[in-house]
């Protein structure tokens, strides 16, 4: 696979704004991170124990010219070295993506650079692109705040969804069981410092879906609402670290059962652990422990490439750039975009 990536020196921009972190890196081969800029809105959705859309996207239109400054200045380019802009086409909040979209364009059409339309979860699989080369064929445990499944990479910017969540992603769960407990936004970092303290003595359920790499996570969801509410009607009280320790531990036995599976049966070289939840403590142990006598390589990437980022929409776009994709000026935000088709 060494012969599909380019000898020549490519340098790519990377914009990602899908959700609620305005960011730009440019990125040098697709493997070196050049520059990483990312302006987080947090603390303005925290108050809402979400992300709220209408301002999500007024801070992105406030933030992205200085991101995209920003970038540009650490890395020690201009417009004039770039190759191409990978920009975030989906999945996403339509108007979030929207406004980087269309700062991808007005760049594009300004400088006469070639844009390449990315997917939002292509971008955090090839995250692990900026640590080591990926050896394929692969397979990505994919598990963020909308989307929980195995995706399968038979070669370079080829994905094939073999399991997905049917209902409630992982990191869905994390949020409303961490709103349950009265922990703040986002709840996924509470749940699992929370967990590090707990004893996973609660018996909570595991959905195996025999047959299946689908994944379901809300009968957990509701099973841990139900305990706590039971609890209280009986007057008796659940620790909860307690209760963390036991969701967590549901959640990441399905998780890595499912993923070690689903490498024997596909005889994949690589395993990659991609997207926000890649940043759960628990699950990054279990998963190691899991691999480390099977004849695959795991890969995790540090933190700072698990959640939204450009660095890893510039490490997708290089590969599809590669590959010959290019989009137009007439690039559009897709909330619903099929990584299958893109």
């Amino acid at each position: 696979m060494g012969e599909f990536f380019m000898k020549k020196e490519q340098i790519i921009l990377g914009i990602e704004t899908s959700c609620d972190e305005t960011a730009a890196a440019v990125i040098k081969n697709g493997t070196e991170i050049l520059s990483n800029v990312v302006a987080s809105q947090i603390e303005s959705h925290k108050r809402f124990g979400g992300v709220v859309p209408e301002i999500a996207s007024r801070h992105h239109v406030e933030q992205i010219t200085i991101v995209l400054e920003e970038a540009l200045l650490q890395a020690g380019v201009t417009y004039e070295d770039l190759d191409a802009i990978a920009v975030t086409e989906g999945p996403g909040l339509v108007g979030a993506l929207l406004i980087g979209v269309n700062a991808a364009k007005a760049v594009a059409f300004a400088h006469g650079i070639p844009i390449i339309g990315t997917h939002h979860i292509a971008g955090h699989i090839y995250a692990n692109r900026l640590i080591q080369e990926i050896e394929y064929p692969a397979l990505s445990l994919v598990v963020s705040g909308g989307h929980t499944e195995l995706v399968l990479l038979e070669e370079p910017g080829s994905f094939k969804v073999i399991g997905e969540t049917r209902d409630d992603a992982a990191g869905e769960a994390y949020d409303k069981v961490a709103r349950t407990l009265g922990l703040p936004y986002p709840g996924g970092p509470h749940i699992d410092r929370l967990a590090q303290e707990g004893s996973p003595s609660l018996k909570l359920p595991r959905a195996w879906l025999d047959g299946s790499y689908d994944f379901s996570f809300s009968g957990l969801k509701s099973a841990v609402i139900n305990t706590l509410h039971n609890a209280e009607q009986r007057g008796e009280k659940i620790e909860p670290k307690d209760l963390a320790a036991s969701f967590q531990a549901s959640v990441i036995e399905v998780l890595v059962m499912k993923a070690v599976k689903a490498a024997k049966e596909y005889n994949v070289k690589q395993v990659l652990l991609a997207g926000g939840v890649a940043a759960n403590k628990g699950l990054r142990e279990a998963l190691t422990e899991a691999f480390k006598d099977l004849p695959m390589d795991i890969s995790i990437p540090p933190l700072y490439l698990c959640t939204d980022n450009a660095a890893m929409i510039g490490a997708a776009g290089s590969v599809m750039f590669k590959k010959g994709k290019r989009s137009g000026l007439d690039l559009n935000g897709n909330p619903g975009l099929d990584i299958e088709a893109f």
